[in-house]
């Protein structure tokens, strides 16, 4: 089993409608660490490490988002684990 660390920009409207809540609960679930950030252009930075199948499914979770969440793109890219919370955070 392989660990991998990812960054996520996820552009839409994903800011006011729970989507950092969500996207910890599901990070959570999924059992990885990391952050979900506002970010002052409107979009949500999700940081997360862990197993890559459950990095992946995040990933793919990110494309809809909860309920009420339009997601219009989501970026990914490689990052430093080593900066990552123990858990999974709100910020």
């Amino acid at each position: 089993m392989s660990t991998i660390a990812k960054r996520f920009l996820v552009t839409g409207r994903v800011q006011g409608v729970f989507f950092r809540a969500s996207t910890r609960d599901e990070a959570v679930r999924l059992g990885l660490r990391g952050s979900a950030t506002n970010l002052p252009d409107g979009r949500v930075e999700v940081l997360a490490a862990g197993e890559a199948a459950a990095v992946n499914a995040l990933g793919k979770w990110l494309e809809t988002g909860p309920r009420l969440a339009e997601v219009l793109e989501v970026e990914s890219a490689p990052t430093d684990e080593s900066e990552l919370p123990a858990d999974f955070r709100c910020a």
